[in-house]
């Protein structure tokens, strides 16, 4: 049994193929299927370690970005789109996989094309209340499509589609609260906002933060993701900020949260800030109230439409980043924190919204249809 994933170019696209292929795996060994052989093709393996863990040959594939506005660089995307596409379809020849798992993006275009050609059944999952050029296009011949979100089900075969939810690693399920405090140095009693810009974090978000950190510290505790790039200059500037200001202490930035420290934060967490992407379902399996700061159009053409969704529910609040000035930030802040009947009904929703089960439902029927695949 050979299953193909691709994707990814960013942790919204990659870390859900890993939470799915955990469940294959969990799956075949707990029921003594065919052990399954693993690939994953996309411009770069991303997370080499997840790969090798979950024992997932990578195989490279060039794609071309296709920007949603003017650049010369899409020009020279064209060709390397299509290198990638010849590439492809050697390579996915050479494997002959039984399905192919798609989570979209630019970097899928190479595998889903080949897979097409080679008539070889494709499953996709669409993270986003409306899907991408890629992720639409391949939604006319997979066999199987799986959304995040019911809004997105409209843009597909009604008979292909089903809710999921959007997968979730197995240890990102389960937050951890023993110990929490004391492993991130926080003091006990006072409240703790947990900010998420994103692997590559968020400027605008990271200059409001620095804009009214005097203020948050007097209320409130952070543990701020800044992103790797701006990690240094947001550890240096709010120590400067925070020259003299007797609650230094209660901003902690991180460049990157690993797995253990994002559970324990996720844990004693009252308040998250994040973006309006795969993370906003992290954030309502924890449950936990939140200001969604989506990125704009058309850096995105995604992420508003999931921040809103995600506030229909319910289960917190958008900002657009043009609002993101450090009054309306900590007018909205405290509005949360300030009442307790809110928090209550934000956690609520996001627990109708959460689906801790999406990577297994998923894996199931990828498991099913390359089965029928490998006899036929």
């Amino acid at each position: 049994m050979k299953i193909l994933f691709t994707g990814g170019g960013t942790g919204g696209h990659f870390y859900p193929i890993i939470a799915v292929a955990e469940e294959i795996n969990r799956i075949t060994k707990e029921e003594k299927l065919i052990q399954p052989e693993l690939f994953y093709m996309a411009p770069s393996p991303y997370d080499e370690r997840a790969l090798f863990e979950n024992n997932i040959a990578y195989r490279y594939a060039s794609a071309g970005k296709i920007r949603r506005y003017f650049s010369i660089l899409n020009f020279f995307d064209f060709f390397k789109t299509g290198f990638g596409v010849l590439k492809a379809l050697i390579s996915v020849f050479a494997i002959f996989p039984d399905v192919v798992f798609a989570k979209g993006g630019y970097a899928s275009f190479p595998a889903l094309f080949a897979a097409k050609i080679l008539r070889i059944p494709v499953v996709i999952h669409e993270s986003d209340t409306s899907p991408g050029k890629v992720s639409a296009w391949a939604g006319k011949f997979a066999e199987r499509i799986a959304v995040s979100y019911k809004e997105a089900g409209k843009f597909f075969p009604e008979e292909k589609v089903a809710w999921t939810g959007n997968p979730i690693r197995t240890d990102l399920i389960e937050v951890v609260a023993e110990g929490a405090r004391d492993f991130l140095k926080l003091e006990e009693g006072a409240s703790m906002i947990l900010i998420l810009g994103g692997s590559q974090g968020a400027q605008n978000i990271n200059d409001a933060i620095l804009d009214s950190l005097s203020k948050l510290v007097e209320k409130y505790q952070i543990v701020h993701q800044t992103g790797e790039k701006h990690y240094k200059l947001m550890a240096d500037t709010s120590k400067v900020v925070l020259r003299g200001n007797a609650r230094i202490d209660r901003y902690h930035p991180y460049a990157y949260l690993n797995t253990l420290t994002l559970r324990m934060a996720a844990g004693v967490a009252d308040l998250i800030i994040t973006r309006a992407g795969s993370t906003l379902f992290e954030v309502a399996i924890w449950k936990v109230p939140a200001i969604v700061i989506p990125i704009p159009k058309p850096t995105s053409h995604d992420q508003t439409g999931n921040a809103f969704a995600y506030a229909r529910a319910g289960a917190g609040i958008v900002m657009e980043e043009k609002n993101v000035t450090p009054s309306l930030l900590l007018f909205e802040i405290d509005k949360i924190m300030g009442d307790k009947k809110l928090q209550m009904s934000m956690r609520e929703a996001a627990s109708k919204l959460a689906k801790p089960d999406a990577a297994e439902k998923i894996a199931r029927v990828i498991i099913e249809i390359a089965l029928s695949h490998e006899t036929a």
